[in-house]
This record gives C-alpha cells, sequence and structure tokens, in this order.
C-alpha cells in the first residue's frame, strides 16, 4: 500500500511523531479515520493526513478538547476557523504577557538579592547610584487615627487603579523625606514604593549615603543613629529624602530576624 502513497498505521505514527494507539483511538472516535483499509482490516494513511495530525496536536496544546476539535473538523469553514484561530492567538498574547511580566519580577527579586551579596553590613559607605524605576506612591495619610499599616493596604490600591497592566507583586519598601529624616522622626514613613521596571517614577541618581542593618521590618536600631554620624563626621549634610528597603527577606531568608535593610539617604558636601 506504500507503493500508491499510503502509510501503515505504525510508520504514519512514526513519521507524524505520535503512537499507534493514540491513532486507533482518533479513528475509534471519527476524528481521524484513516484514508483506506488492505487486507486484514489493516488502517492505512495518507500524506495528506499529516497536516490534520498537527493541527490536532497543535489545537490540544491550545487548550481544546478532542471532542471540540471533532466538532471543528466535521463543521469547519474559512470563517469559523478564521475566529478560532484568532480567539486562540489572543490567549496565547495573553499568556505570554504573563509570563513576561513573571519574568520582570524575578529578575527584579534576583536583582535585590545580588545587590546584598557580600556587602560588609557593619560598614557605612558613600556611593553613587544611578536613577532607578520605580512605582511611588502618593503621601501617606496617618489623620482620623490611621496608622502604618491603614496607608500600606491605601498604596496598594491605588496602585491597581493606577497601573491595571502591571505587575504589583514586588516587595513594597519606604521613603522618608528629608525633612522628617533631618529631625530623627523615622516612625512611620511618608511614602511607600516598589522597584518595577515599568515604573513612571524613579529614585532619583544621587550620591548616597548606605548602610545596613540586620533584623526584622521596622527594626532599624542605631542604623540611622550611626548613618547620622558617619556623615557628620566625614563633612557631609542630608540633602534628599531616604529610601528604606530589605534586599534579603522572606523571598531569601526564612529567619524573619535576620532580614537584611538596607537605608539610602542623599548626600553632598557642606
Amino acid at each position: 500500500m506504500e507503493d500508491h502513497g499510503l502509510f501503515a498505521i505504525s510508520d504514519f505514527a512514526e513519521l507524524t511523531r505520535t503512537t499507534r494507539d493514540t491513532l486507533l483511538y482518533y479513528d475509534k472516535i471519527g476524528l481521524l479515520p484513516p484514508a483506506a483499509r488492505g487486507e486484514n482490516n489493516y488502517r492505512y494513511y495518507s500524506s495528506r493526513q499529516f497536516t490534520i495530525v498537527n493541527v490536532i496536536r497543535t489545537l490540544q496544546e491550545l487548550g481544546m478538547t478532542l471532542d471540540e476539535i471533532k466538532n471543528l473538523k466535521d463543521q469547519r469553514t474559512p470563517e469559523s476557523t478564521d475566529e478560532l484561530f484568532l480567539s486562540q492567538i489572543k490567549q496565547i498574547d495573553a499568556i505570554i504577557n504573563e509570563w513576561v511580566r513573571a519574568r520582570k519580577l524575578l529578575f527584579t527579586l534576583q536583582k535585590s538579592i545580588h545587590s546584598a551579596l557580600g556587602v560588609n553590613e557593619k560598614e557605612i559607605t558613600v556611593q553613587f547610584l544611578p536613577a532607578e524605576a520605580i512605582i511611588l506612591g502618593d503621601l501617606n495619610d496617618y489623620s482620623q487615627g490611621r496608622d502604618d499599616m491603614d496607608t500600606l493596604l491605601s498604596f496598594y490600591i491605588d496602585a491597581n487603579q493606577k497601573y491595571p497592566d502591571l505587575n504589583l507583586n514586588y516587595p513594597v519598601w519606604a521613603v522618608f523625606s528629608v525633612e522628617r529624616v533631618k529631625r530623627g522622626d523615622l516612625v512611620w514613613p511618608d511614602r511607600y514604593y516598589f522597584y518595577n521596571p515599568e515604573g513612571h517614577d524613579k529614585r532619583p541618581a544621587a550620591l548616597y549615603a548606605i548602610g545596613y542593618q540586620r533584623g526584622f521590618y521596622g527594626q532599624s536600631g542605631d542604623l540611622y543613629r550611626r548613618m547620622f554620624d558617619y556623615i557628620d563626621r566625614n563633612g557631609l549634610e542630608i540633602c534628599g529624602d531616604a529610601y528604606e528597603e530589605y534586599p534579603l527577606n522572606e523571598v531569601s531568608v526564612s529567619d524573619d530576624t535576620n532580614y537584611l535593610m538596607r537605608v539610602m539617604i542623599p548626600v553632598r558636601e557642606r
């Protein structure tokens, strides 16, 4: 039968990268009957059926059931097939977008970890940091008995409304205004922010005094005091809002008392 452009079921299964049992099942449900039957009722398939197998496999990978594929096969028109393909393309695009967003999140989390590996946690340094994209919240409102958890929830709600297409599953950090930093008023932050490569705001490029402290969230200990003393002793002055974050947090550290805080305070020579 192969001499007439037909293939035995085992050969056809190998050529189409499927299995004999799969082809038998396709035949049983009427999805892909053989092109011909030979002696002893053997099944034979034509080269024209290669494409049909590929289409079936592709549609299955897109989430369609065999019954749905059979209905399409039995009732297909150019218009209905085009409409189906357009729908599937939209679904694929949505999945691709989700994976792209997930990759950006993982890259940002990985970058945060890398930034903290090997640092001298006892040392305060002064470094120039380039601008970096962030999502920056509005000024926090602590009136009418609102606390930091209330304002954090408001930050998430506002961010979801302003950036509905962005992945907001990023760690959230704190900004303290330059005025409050100079006063040493560091209880609750003025704003919240998180790094996001699609953020419309920027952590400004500046010369920063940078210090580290181990502990749970909000336990800055004497870090700010040590930084203020360092800034004063080195002839510097604070000239911008302070950024407080935890590059090593629950994502990468199992002991929540051993998170690594980083504080970055813009400075300049007096």
